[in-house]
């Protein structure tokens, strides 16, 4: 491994607390807090004046936040070991002490969602501060049980997919492949795809896929119990398709997501357009999987953890002062963990934990400029988390469609910012094409995923259990499907389905990364129109976090997200920048 400088940026998690022991009593505090809320409000919902569901709901927050804080402490903390028995242990026993928590609770919104629309509009109006919570939650009433019914599902979701989602993380934890007889995380074997050595590219690809092969059998079963725990709660919850709940919880409607992936999956055109650019640049008779993310000029730059911050931060501030304060908070008070270590959970996010607390980061930084665009972008995360804090734990989350507006905008300023300090025509072609690699992960094969979803999850409803090959054959027909002949997909690829936590974790989430990418696209465009008094419209976007509908927040901005022509405009925006890749190639 390069060394960086990240080998020592570990996250303090004392703000959230200095113990696992404090987390425990913290947690049996709220345990007790949560049995007597349930003695004093349980049956009374429904008789609540506007005054007494005010304070019904600032007590309900209030534990609510409490179980979320020692949550995000056990999560934080296994997620960085997740070989490490006793941070495993202490997490299972959060998750279940959690359960029992929220088995007290469930009673608040099953008594609102059973309430009379006029009764329940007549509060709503009377508790403008509580409005979108109140209303997205009566968005499930013709989806919730009885409450004996919902207490038995969160009950058994500790040993039903919260255990087989934290299995598949952990045995992904453990994984090593073998490459130069080193054993490597998934992390720093995936990395070695962006190298400009195509022998290393292909030997890194197949020893990635010998890994995957080593626990197929394993991630296949993981793969079919969950598909089959979702189909069960789908049919008892009475969602007319798999996307149905998904849809719901990002607050858009079945017509809006059917929309966006058919414009995107109707300009797969651009996707065999760039890669047969990418093609000539490369010099290849033949692009091969384990080709597409290779840079297009031969780099050994790597940036230390020092230059990637200075970068970051500096993008951030000359977009605006503000935004770049707060980015910085997240060095200054070591909210990042960036250090690559054994166990430690691959990839990145942002945990937004709890309002009373702030978002912590994770990465694993290699010093590849990749990884300073994903500091970019997972700081955007925190930032906007950091700024939504204001609105409660309740309303300051996002749905996902547009979860990823501030991490992609951020990705943006860096990599604008790296463009026009950039003087040599060849750099900025690698560049502008590193971007475009980008963008076509983003919009491009996150819908493709979700037609692969699509397809895992109709198989497993209407044939029953899928084989390994089932899997291999729908990823790599929805696969060929979006690069349309122009990059060669090996046998060893069929595998590739099975790394991916998106697809376990949260089901559906996969089309949130396009909506996000083509939402920016058109915000991008908007900022460059008017560079004064655009941030000060972005900062509200982010500070109201979660409370209000999507399409009433960017709609603030001048954006309509119910104007199915808007994914088309964001499309367009993908074909110049293409366009401007191939005119520096001439």
């Amino acid at each position: 491994m390069h060394v960086t400088g990240a080998e020592s940026i570990r996250w303090d998690l004392s703000d959230l607390y200095t113990s696992g022991q404090e987390a425990r009593e913290a947690l049996a505090a709220a345990e007790d807090a949560a049995g007597q809320f349930r003695e004093e409000y349980k049956n009374r919902v429904q008789m609540l004046d506007a005054r007494e569901l005010d304070e019904l709901l600032t007590v309900f927050q209030d534990i609510q936040e409490r179980v979320a804080r020692v949550a995000s402490f056990a999560y934080l903390q296994w997620s960085t070991k997740t070989d490490d028995p006793s941070y495993g242990k202490l997490l299972q026993h959060v998750r279940e002490a959690s359960s029992r928590i929220g088995q007290n609770l469930l009673f608040v919104e099953l008594e609102w969602m059973q309430m009379e629309s006029a009764q329940a509009d007549e509060l709503m109006r009377a508790l403008p501060a509580w409005k979108h919570y109140l209303a997205r939650e009566r968005l499930m009433c013709p989806h919730v049980l009885s409450e004996p019914e919902e207490r038995i599902l969160v009950e058994t979701s500790i040993t039903g997919s919260g255990a087989w989602t934290r299995f598949f993380t952990e045995t992904a934890g453990v994984m090593r492949f073998e490459l130069d007889g080193q054993q490597l995380p998934q992390q720093l074997i995936l990395s070695k795809l962006h190298d400009g050595e195509r022998v290393l590219r292909k030997r890194a690809a197949n020893a990635f896929t010998e890994g995957l092969m080593t626990h197929s059998r394993t991630l296949t079963f993981i793969f079919n119990t969950l598909l089959q725990h979702k189909a069960s709660q789908d049919r008892l919850r009475n969602h007319p398709h798999w996307m149905h709940s998904r849809n719901i919880a990002n607050e858009i409607s079945d017509e809006t997501v059917a929309a966006l992936i058919q414009a995107v999956t109707s300009r797969y055109d651009l996707v065999a357009r760039f890669y047969r650019l990418k093609k000539r640049l490369l010099g290849l008779d033949e692009l091969y999987d384990y080709d597409r993310y290779a840079p297009i000029k031969e780099s050994t730059k790597r940036y230390s953890w020092a230059e990637a911050k200075a970068m970051v931060l500096d993008a951030y501030a000359a977009f605006d002062q503000r935004i770049g304060a707060a980015a910085a908070q997240f060095f200054l008070g070591r909210w990042i963990d960036a250090a690559v270590v054994p166990g430690k959970q691959g990839g990145a996010y942002s945990a937004s934990t709890v309002p009373a607390v702030h978002p912590y980061i994770l990465l694993n930084y290699t010093g590849r400029s990749r990884d300073v665009q994903t500091l970019a972008h997972e700081l955007g995360h925190g930032v906007h988390q950091y700024l939504s804090r204001q609105q409660g734990l309740l309303q300051a989350d996002t749905p996902l469609t547009t979860a990823e507006t501030a991490s992609v905008f951020g990705e943006m300023l860096v990599f604008q910012r790296l463009m026009e300090h950039e003087a040599d025509p060849q750099d900025r072609l690698a560049n502008l094409v590193a971007k475009v690699d980008d963008t076509m992960a983003t919009v491009f094969r996150q819908v493709a995923m979700n037609r692969f979803e699509d397809r895992i999850h109709r198989h497993r409803r209407e044939k029953g259990e899928l084989a390994q090959e089932d899997f291999a054959e729908h990823w790599m027909q929805t696969q060929e499907a979006m690069y349309q002949g122009s990059v060669t997909l090996r046998s060893q690829y069929r595998h590739w389905w099975s790394y991916i936590p998106h697809f376990l974790h949260t089901p559906g989430y996969v089309y949130a990364y396009a909506f996000g990418e083509l939402l920016v696209l058109s915000l991008y465009s908007k900022y460059q129109a008017s560079p004064a008094e655009f941030p000060d419209k972005y900062i509200s976007l982010l500070s109201a976090g979660g409370s209000d509908w999507p399409h009433v927040l960017v709609g603030h901005l001048g954006i309509d997200l119910q104007d199915l022509g808007f994914w088309e405009e964001g499309l367009h925006a993908i074909e110049s920048l293409i366009a401007q890749a191939e005119a520096l190639a001439l």
